[in-house]
């Protein structure tokens, strides 16, 4: 089921296309919007939350229309934008609970959910002091902690790592992986850092110059093509190669005890014959799993080929 569709959008900035005839749809859990810096992804959460309106097409929105009924979007979606937002002269408690009542909640309840959303992000502490007063880390969680104080069920994530050191990096990774996985909150994080979406994502949206590039899964995504197996033998040994061969296996990669090798039939059946033949060979298997390349080859294999997003290979 998703949360989002979008339908041959294009947005424009003047004569420029941001968004060129964009389609694609956004499924229950993490995704991660991909893209390097001006792909157009930014403009897409825009126009998602009816700040920006589409020269044509249409999408929709956890039921709502975008464009249409905007009102009714915000209150049910939380942003994370990428610049700072805070209000100068607020603490973060203050300027947290008034995010809560801009989204509709009542002073009492934004006030009491503005704890414990500052706690939860790991600000506790530092609740009562002045926002302009945070590290920049800091500052990234209290954008977080403003886009969910009123409970969204679609969680926006423009660029959540940005300006972080390592260490920070991975605490803000953490907490956007709690809230998508164990909350129960869909999030969509946008990012032109490949490590990040892989870390915290199930599927992924690749976007390019306004065009949409490839959806689906990562894993799907990383998948070479002929689906071999990567095999892990407990010690050296020249026969095996020649058994898999003469089994009707292909061997890619061979380097020491370890193999890259083609086989037909179901992963069930492949286990089984790769089994066979290391015990025909005489030596053992200490280990057997799908190949699959990097993101990160996959990403730069989708970006370089100008195929259309129509593409079965490339949408899923």
């Amino acid at each position: 089921m998703g949360v989002a569709s979008i339908r041959n959008l294009t947005v424009k900035y003047g004569s420029f296309v941001a968004l060129d005839n964009f389609s694609c749809e956004i499924q229950e859990g993490c995704t991660g919007l991909l893209g390097p810096n001006g792909a157009g992804k930014t403009t897409l959460l825009k126009t998602i939350l009816g700040f920006i309106a589409p020269t044509a097409g249409s999408a929709e929105v956890l039921g709502y229309q975008v464009g249409v009924e905007g009102k009714d979007i915000r209150q049910r979606v939380g942003l994370m934008p990428e610049q700072d937002c805070h209000i100068p002269g607020l603490s973060a408690v203050q300027f947290v609970a008034y995010a809560g009542e801009l989204a509709g909640m009542p002073d009492d309840q934004a006030l009491r959910r503005a704890h414990e959303v500052l706690e939860y992000c790991g600000l506790g502490e530092a609740r009562y002091r002045n926002v302009e007063t945070y590290s920049t880390g800091m500052k990234q969680r209290i954008k977080l902690a403003q886009a969910l104080v009123h409970g969204p069920r679609l969680l926006l994530l423009d660029e959540p790592t940005n300006g972080l050191d390592p260490a920070g990096r991975e605490d803000m990774l953490d907490l956007v992986q709690s809230i998508s996985h164990g909350k129960g909150v869909n999030v969509l994080v946008s990012s032109h850092l490949l490590p990040d979406i892989e870390r915290v994502c199930d599927q992924i949206v690749v976007v390019l110059g306004g065009k949409l590039r490839a959806q689906g899964k990562i894993k799907d995504l990383k998948r070479i093509q002929g689906q071999p197996v990567d095999i892990e033998l407990r010690e050296p040994n020249e026969r095996f190669a020649q058994v898999v061969i003469a089994a009707g296996g292909e061997i890619q990669l061979s380097k020491s005890t370890s193999y890259r090798v083609v086989f037909p039939g179901s992963p069930e059946e492949i286990a089984a014959t790769v089994v066979k033949c290391a015990q025909e060979a005489g030596t053992q298997v200490r280990g057997i799993a799908l190949a699959e390349r990097s993101l990160e080859d996959a990403f730069l294999d989708v970006i370089s080929h100008p195929q259309s997003s129509n593409d079965p290979e490339l949408v899923s």
